[in-house]
Order: structure tokens, then C-alpha cells, then sequence
């Protein structure tokens, strides 16, 4: 996987003007803040349309050999899109496609409400709706892609809400999984005080987990904005089996979005490992 990089005319004048190391980041960073600048500005003329519940239909019967009706069979499990704060399922228009153009034909999303104050109400909501999602499709599995704040939700729910009965993988995109910093002023939201280090709910999630079937693939940017420190993006947790995957040159929003992204997420999702070998895998991998 491979996040490609455009050429800049201004390259050769930094070059002259920085050291090679200093303007190697200097411009990384440019171009990854004005393709965070491009995400917003579309995602904000999406986001109308993702404000309301997505329609979920019954799931069709084929017809049987003897004339009964069955249940449609499906290798892969469904999977549920969790947006971050103050966003709604819009986030997802692009790995959406990208998933059902692989093979993932029962894709969905949850919104939960923007005046949500607590992560552990959003987590038992999660619940609820994957239950249903697995009575409707007759699946005893889904697999999860959190962004942010919808990662921690889903990880609350498979750690302390006995969710890793039903989540096969687990997948955070930009999670702060220890907490962050940023924005100090954010934290007259209830919710974001439970997102800074230290907090009682980010607490919960370092008690121990053993036998957690869940699998956990965990992808942070080196150059989110929204992530202080960097590393809180990562899981930490000696019962959890878990992938870290360090993605270079793309920030906070285009986690979601972005192509090189999408196909390490589709591999983390159709990935066969044993609880050994997702442990050996910790460390991550390098998207450059």
C-alpha cells in the first residue's frame, strides 16, 4: 500500500531555502493540511444527506430447491460504519463504495445522536443495533470500522458490554485510544472530557480483558492534528489482539476517505490471523 504523493513546483525552492529533513516535512505537512482542507469542504456539502437514519430494508430470501424460503448465504459478515464526533454516516460515501465494490454487500451505518453525552449510552446503542443487524441477516458476526470517536464507542462496547461476541474485527481510524490533548477549550463537552488521558471511561478500558475474541487493526496518522500525542491513536493492551498501522502523509479526515486507506482496511477485514499471529503483528506497518 502506497499513499502517493503529487508533485509541488515549490519543491526545488524549499529544498534551497530548508534542510532536506526539515523541508521534507514542511511540505508533507502542507499538502496533508490543504487535502484536509479539500475533505472538509466536500464533506460539509455531503453532510446534509447523512444527517437522517439510513433505510434498512428486510433482507431478501432466495428460493429453495424444495420451496422453502432460506436466507441469502454470505462468506463475510456485515459491516457497520461508526463516524467520529459532530459527523454523521456521510464520513463513509467513499469506503462505502470501495467495500461493496469487494464483495462486502451488507455494509451499514449508525448515526447516534450529535447531543450524545456519554460514550457508554452510544456503546449500548451500538449494541442494539448490531443485534438487530444480526437477527435481520442471520449472521452471528459483524465486523466494525470506528472513525475517532466511533472507534472508541465500538472498542467500549466490545470490552465492557461483552460486544466481542458479536465484533470479528475491529477496525479504529484516528481513535485516541489513550486520549488526547488538543483543544483544551472542547472540553465544556461531557463527551470530550471522557476523550482526554486520564479520564474514569478511558480508565475502564485498561482494566484487564482476558479472552477477548475480538480482533483489533488500528490505524494513526503521523500527521493527525487532532491526535496529541500522535501515538494515542494506538492500542495498548496486553489481553487485546491487536495490528497497529502507522498511515504517512494524510491527516485526521482523510482517514476515511482516502484510497490507500480503504485497501488496508479491506485487508485487515478479510484477514484470517489466530490470536497469535495478530499479536506478532503488533508494531503495524508502514503506509508511505
Amino acid at each position: 500500500m502506497k499513499v502517493t504523493r503529487a508533485a509541488t513546483p515549490l519543491l526545488p525552492l524549499c529544498q534551497r531555502l530548508l534542510p532536506s529533513r526539515l523541508a521534507g516535512l514542511s511540505l508533507a505537512l502542507l499538502k496533508a493540511t490543504a487535502l484536509e482542507f479539500a475533505i472538509l469542504t466536500g464533506h460539509l456539502l455531503l453532510y446534509p444527506s447523512g444527517i437522517t437514519q439510513e433505510r434498512r430494508g428486510s433482507s431478501a430470501r432466495l428460493p429453495s430447491t424444495d420451496g422453502a424460503a432460506q436466507l441469502p448465504t454470505e462468506t463475510k459478515p456485515p459491516v457497520v460504519l461508526l463516524h467520529g464526533f459532530i459527523d454523521n454516516r456521510s464520513v463513509f460515501v467513499l469506503l462505502r463504495r470501495s467495500l461493496a465494490q469487494h464483495g462486502r454487500q451488507q455494509v451499514e451505518s449508525l448515526n447516534y445522536s450529535p447531543l450524545t453525552c456519554d460514550i457508554r449510552t452510544a456503546a449500548e446503542l451500538l449494541g442494539r443495533h448490531i443485534e438487530e443487524i444480526c437477527e435481520r441477516t442471520g449472521s452471528k458476526h459483524v465486523d466494525v470500522v470506528g472513525h475517532s470517536l466511533g472507534g472508541l464507542i465500538a472498542r467500549y462496547y466490545v470490552q465492557r458490554l461483552g460486544g466481542d461476541i458479536r465484533v470479528r474485527t475491529l477496525v479504529t481510524l484516528g481513535t485516541p485510544h489513550s486520549g488526547t490533548r488538543v483543544v483544551p477549550l472542547a472540553n465544556a463537552h461531557p463527551i470530550v472530557r471522557q476523550m482526554r488521558p486520564g479520564s474514569a471511561l478511558l480508565e475502564e478500558l485498561t482494566r484487564p480483558a482476558p479472552g477477548c475474541r475480538t480482533q483489533f487493526v488500528s490505524f494513526w496518522s503521523d500527521l493527525d492534528h487532532l491526535m496529541d500525542p500522535l501515538e494515542t491513536a494506538c492500542i495498548d493492551h496486553p489481553d487485546l489482539m491487536v495490528q497497529n498501522v502507522r498511515v504517512s502523509g494524510i491527516g485526521h479526515l482523510a482517514l476515511p476517505v482516502h484510497p490507500a486507506v480503504a485497501t488496508g482496511i479491506r485487508q485487515a477485514l478479510d484477514a484470517e490471523r489466530t490470536g497469535a499471529e495478530a499479536a506478532a503483528h503488533t508494531g503495524g506497518l508502514t503506509v508511505a
